[in-house]
């Protein structure tokens, strides 16, 4: 019986889903080199460093370690690509957006390769990273694309017989450094918008230090502890090593009850478990490592939280939910703003005016209300405070990459 989209074609639907993507099994690392000037290089010192899947702690592969003088010729290379009258200047706008969109089509080729090697170096579940960081990469890369030919000025009305008008030029030569726990997906984030407006931008870091994070939520109660949290959290509990399964029961627990890590960071989260409990917080549950292998530590909950704990002011990073008392609305605002940080804060109610007055107080880079995580190739993010500056994704991305030039024209005034 032929089916059309999953359909069957007699009326019955098809029960069966679609299958899930698989990662690549026995995956083998083939680039480890310094990508500079489209040429693959190795290092100038001939130095190499070993990364480390942190799920199991097996060694991945080692890749060409970067130094000062590596970095030097990639802004040597991108600077001449910079230069007047070179073929990449010489480039027009509309062949720029479709270079991008061919990288797009490669991207979205290759996905279950770049999934797999994501899930890899970083630990998470390979569903999220390729319905998440692969996802986005295409989806940013696509958006970027069809700006490419769209970075316009504006006529400025001034005196009779002047023209006035703007020109939006690119920055120059700019040097992206993705973070740990989307490598990937960053790295589109920054070089897209920098592709679109003509930059060129060819350096990367020399090394990721791997990390994904669980975050339950910001479980804030006027009274009491909510006890349901206590009840839900053990049961995502981690299934070591299960990360590159294609299975989505696996990777909905491994992705939920489980963070990879490196060492150090896997030390410093253990350690601001224990201040919690030296500085008289009430551990829920939770508060240990894994015993088995892998840098895993177990989804951790502590109530009677206060302002002062090092767990309520610094980033943890780690799979750690404070919850924390307030009486009422403005004591959350004066509470929430007296941090350093305002990258994210998430609003859950029912109260369509509590939502926005609490989106307006907040002093946060984004505000989701009855939702999380909800990142958009159109939306512009960033943070307030230590949480950054400037913002990537949307049009307001591409403010950071240029600069704004006046032309003013005195026109001939004389009767032709």
């Amino acid at each position: 019986m032929a089916t059309t989209n999953g359909a069957v074609e007699n009326g019955q639907p098809d029960r069966k889903g679609p299958a899930l993507p698989r990662p690549v099994r026995n995956l083998e690392v083939q680039f480890t080199k310094i990508f500079i000037n489209n040429e693959w290089n190795e290092s100038k010192s001939g130095k190499k460093f070993a990364t480390y899947n942190p799920s199991t702690l097996e060694k991945i592969c080692e890749v060409e370690e970067g130094d000062k003088p590596d970095v030097d010729k990639a802004v040597e290379a991108a600077q001449a690509a910079f230069q007047r009258g070179s073929p990449w200047r010489r480039l027009d706008a509309p062949s720029r957006g479709r270079l991008l969109q061919q990288l797009a089509d490669l991207v979205e080729r290759d996905r279950a390769v770049l999934a797999t090697l994501e899930t890899m170096d970083t630990g998470k579940p390979f569903l999220h990273a390729f319905f998440i960081d692969l996802e986005g990469c295409i989806k940013t890369l696509r958006y970027f694309a069809g700006w490419a030919d769209k970075i316009q000025g504006r006529t400025i009305p001034t005196d009779d017989n002047v023209v006035c008008f703007t020109r939006h030029e690119p920055i120059g030569v700019c040097g992206a450094i993705t973070p740990w726990n989307f490598p990937l997906l960053m790295l589109v984030w920054k070089l897209a918008p920098a592709l679109c407006c003509g930059n060129t931008v060819v350096l990367k870091p020399a090394e990721q230090t791997p990390l994904t994070a669980l975050y339950l939520g910001s479980l804030i109660k006027e009274v009491g502890f909510p006890p349901g949290v206590v009840n839900i959290v053990p049961g995502f509990g981690p299934t070591v090593g299960a990360a590159i399964s294609s299975h989505p029961q696996i990777n909905k627990i491994a992705f939920t009850g489980s963070t990879e890590i490196d060492q150090k960071q896997f030390d410093k989260i253990l350690d601001l478990i224990e201040s919690g409990k030296k500085e008289g917080a009430k551990l829920e549950c939770g508060g240990s490592a894994m015993e088995d292998r892998g840098l895993f530590i177990k989804p951790t909950v502590f109530s009677e939280v206060t302002d002062t704990m090092r767990i309520a002011k610094e980033e943890i990073f780690g799979p750690v939910q404070p919850i924390l008392k307030f009486k009422n609305i403005e004591e959350v605002i004066k509470r929430a703003n007296s941090l350093e940080y305002g990258l994210t804060a998430a609003v859950f109610t029912k109260n369509l005016d509590k939502a926005l007055k609490l989106a307006s107080a907040l002093e946060s880079g984004t505000v989701w209300i009855n939702c999380y995580n909800a990142i958009y190739a159109q939306a512009p993010f960033g943070g307030f405070k230590m949480s950054g500056n400037g913002r990537e994704l949307g049009e307001y991305a591409l403010a950071e990459y240029t600069e704004v030039k006046t032309v003013t024209i005195k026109l001939d005034d004389k009767d032709p």
